[in-house]
């Protein structure tokens, strides 16, 4: 087990049943978010991988609203995704990543959205992700998140991010050091 895996397995049971029965109640209230899906395949799966629970707390705590998404059902592996309707509260305000927030020379911010990802556990949403998420409901309409950039337009400087808007769903970039009170990240957990 590696050290970020330690650090993301101290859970107390009594979190843990808190976090299970609000993950339970969500996944009951948006079943359309994940038609065939048994709460108790899930719920297993979790309750015997603590840095699992972890990165779902840490995703709880910080605004985004973890629900489950099946992106390919093909795959036994269940996705948990940033439902919350508007880029999560307590992850906005980053850079892209610790290399942009390195290299910006004034007013720097706390952090960056891949570190932070990287400390909870979770995978920042590539495009095809934010896309199917958006097939889920309206995400977005007022906040943007920062998205899984390739990596040739990171190696110039740039980082892509995704919003909804007019009913559509929007790709931009920016440059990698930039950050907005209103720009974000959200994650995926794949369990």
């Amino acid at each position: 087990m590696s050290n970020n895996e330690k650090e993301l397995s101290n859970i107390t049971k009594e979190q843990e049943k808190q976090l299970l029965a609000g993950l339970k109640k969500r996944f009951e209230e948006n079943m359309s978010r994940h038609t065939g899906v048994a709460w108790n395949d899930i719920k297993y799966r979790l309750e015997t991988s603590p840095p699992k629970l972890k990165a779902l707390q840490e995703m709880e705590l910080s605004g985004g609203e973890p629900d489950v998404v099946v992106f390919d059902k093909d795959v036994d592996t269940y996705y948990f995704v940033d439902c919350v309707k508007e880029s999560p509260s307590g992850r906005r305000s980053l850079c892209y990543d610790q290399d942009a927030l390195e290299k910006r020379k004034k007013n720097k911010t706390h952090g960056s959205a891949l570190s932070n990802a990287n400390a909870m556990g979770i995978e920042i949403l590539n495009e095809v992700q934010y896309r199917q998420l958006q097939t889920y409901g309206e995400f977005d309409t007022k906040t943007s998140s920062w998205i899984k950039t390739p990596e040739k337009i990171r190696h110039l400087g740039g980082a892509l991010f995704c919003d909804r808007r007019y009913d559509c769903v929007f790709t931009y970039h920016n440059g990698a050091d930039s950050y907005y009170g209103s720009r974000g990240f959200r994650g995926c957990l794949k369990v």
